[in-house]
């Protein structure tokens, strides 16, 4: 099993959501984030003032799969969440020890 953790520009949401109900993605846990990457923020102009804008917002996507599907769920992240311009944000795979659905007690495969 494995956890994929994703980091998008908030505008991308839904298109990456779209595709990945077609993938068969049943679920996932989405958190309003912010940080910062190589652009180090922006600036912006406020009433005339420029202010620097230090982390800039994002949403991580939280992904429980199967080992097999892994791939494929990577793939359609990287399309869907692409605008093709600096701070499209990144994309963390790592295993996943166990998984308890606390409703029913299932493990593992089985409580995906």
């Amino acid at each position: 099993m494995k956890m994929i953790s994703a980091i998008i520009k908030p505008f991308k949401l839904d298109e990456v959501r779209e595709a990945l109900a077609e993938l068969g993605i049943e679920g996932m846990t989405v958190v309003d984030v912010k940080g910062f990457g190589r652009q180090r923020g922006h600036t912006e102009l406020y009433r005339g003032a420029e202010y620097q804008v230090d982390f800039i917002p994002k949403i991580k996507l939280e992904i429980a799969t199967h080992s097999e599907n892994c791939q494929r769920v990577v793939d359609t992240l990287t399309q869907a969440a692409n605008t093709g311009k600096i701070g499209d944000g990144k994309i963390f795979v790592y295993d996943l020890e166990q998984i308890v659905r606390i409703r029913t007690g299932e493990l593992d495969e089985e409580a995906i």
